[in-house]
């Protein structure tokens, strides 16, 4: 909520918007729950393995991150399972959280998402929380390739893929700034909610 600030506008009565602050480190200890990076249980039979390491800007792993990650079925439908964060090892919810460990590396047991339409590639939705951040961040895993790419500089569409590097598993990399930096997205509300 704004705050109204009268000594820089000498009683005016206008408001300023009131400074963020950072996402962490107190997620960790708020955000993960039991079986949250298991969007489906490992021995379901389409079961994927989703990982990889987030970076800082050196280079550096960081140890202290959280990610989300929200997907469609194998048909490309939206999930809506209510009551996501209850897993009984038999339903696909759609939605995972996963603590990275202290070498930075997540992982999470999801299916391979469907297209969502015709000549549409499969994509995860992520999103990052992680120190020093001022809003979470939010990205996309694409499982091949996609028009929207195409309107991202050719040298970091790779940032946007998940790469598969075993049978059945994919890894997805997050830098979070300088060279290699993963392209994060900016949703802008219609207004509506």
């Amino acid at each position: 909520m704004p705050e109204r600030n009268e000594s820089s506008t000498e009683g005016s009565g206008q408001y300023l918007q009131t400074p963020s602050q950072t996402v962490g480190p107190f997620f960790g200890y708020a955000l993960p729950y039991d079986g949250g990076p298991e969007v489906v249980a490992p021995w379901h039979p389409d079961a994927i393995r989703f990982h990889g390491t987030v970076f800082d800007g050196a280079g550096a792993p960081v140890p202290d991150a959280i990610l989300e990650v929200w997907g469609a079925d194998a048909d490309g439908r939206p999930i809506d399972e209510r009551g996501s964060l209850q897993r009984d090892g038999f339903t696909v919810t759609g939605f995972g959280r996963a603590a990275v460990d202290r070498a930075g590396h997540y992982s999470f047991t999801t299916v391979q998402p469907g297209a969502p339409a015709p000549g549409r590639a499969p994509y995860l939705l992520v999103t990052v929380f992680a120190r020093g951040l001022l809003h979470h961040l939010f990205t996309r895993a694409y499982f091949g390739d996609d028009p929207f790419l195409a309107t991202v500089p050719e040298d970091r569409r790779g940032t946007l893929l998940a790469v598969q590097d075993g049978e059945r598993s994919y890894r997805f990399d997050i830098r979070l700034q300088g060279d290699g930096e993963t392209v994060f997205l900016d949703f802008i509300g219609d207004g509506r909610g």
